[in-house]
């Protein structure tokens, strides 16, 4: 009990939690208005983490950054007219337009500067779109809520139980801090907290909760990629929990929404 009122009352836990009521407020307002109010903020955080991730390899503001920003725009353009099979011939013509570049300019850029230019529209304006995408499905304002419970309730309850009961980790070089224990409880907790989300839409929007005894099923697959992509986030960028990248804007809106999870 001690260490549990020791968790609550650190200064860690109140801003993880005062920032995770002002988001919350923040994606009711936008998803609940939908439409373009949603499009322009997912269009808008999507350049910005885009931007962040090409300052990690000095890019920014080179003709291979420009490339990646004019195929995110690109990209969204094609969501708003609901062309959404030609995404992948944009992404072979960015690749495509990125070598040229490359070869063209040698030995301005690196390989590794090439790949985080592709990286960076695939990891931020695409996989931010289907935020946008779900909101757009059908019983899109219900099912958009998944996206956001399986995330910030795995980060939520993994703290949480990993700070209580955590003793074995998961990945000590990588990230010091993550245990096993962390881990299942972010899992189980995001699972309970969508069976009652199912079962609250069930009990007040009885048409569109007709199916919400699923959503344990769909938070689960959701937080097993949660974690994985979260490990292959620091790898590849070099990072663990005792560094942090060059842009916060990025790891704030990638820990709380979670890229991964509206894909999956």
């Amino acid at each position: 009990m001690s260490r549990l009122l020791n968790i609550l009352g650190s200064r860690k836990f109140h801003l993880r939690l005062l920032s995770g009521i002002v988001l919350v407020l923040l994606a009711f307002l936008v998803l609940r208005r939908g439409g373009m109010v949603l499009y322009c903020s997912m269009m808008a955080i999507s350049l910005i983490g885009q931007y962040e991730l090409y300052r990690v390899v000095k890019t920014e503001r080179e003709p291979l950054g420009i490339v990646g920003y004019l195929s995110s725009i690109a990209y969204y353009l094609l969501l708003l007219a609901r062309h959404y099979d030609y995404g992948m011939p944009l992404m072979i013509g960015t690749l495509m337009a990125l070598m040229a570049l490359f070869v063209l300019s040698y030995p301005r850029y690196r390989t590794e500067q090439i790949a985080v230019g592709l990286m960076g529209v695939l990891y931020t304006t695409v996989m931010f779109s289907y935020v946008y995408r779900v909101r757009s499905m059908p019983h899109g304002a219900y099912l958009v809520w998944l996206i956001f419970i399986s995330s910030w309730g795995c980060d939520t309850c993994a703290y949480v139980v990993g700070m209580l009961a955590g003793s074995h980790h998961f990945a000590p070089v990588l990230s010091p801090k993550k245990t096993v224990e962390g881990a299942i409880g972010g899992v189980a907790g995001a699972a309970l907290l969508g069976l009652a989300f199912g079962f609250f839409c069930l009990r007040l929007f009885p048409p569109r909760g007709a199916r919400g005894t699923r959503e344990p099923g769909l938070c689960l697959p959701v937080c097993l990629r949660l974690q994985r992509g979260d490990f292959a986030d620091r790898r590849s960028r070099g990072f663990g929990d005792q560094a942090r990248p060059r842009g916060q804007g990025l790891r704030r809106s990638d820990s709380r929404t979670r890229r991964y999870s509206g894909p999956v």
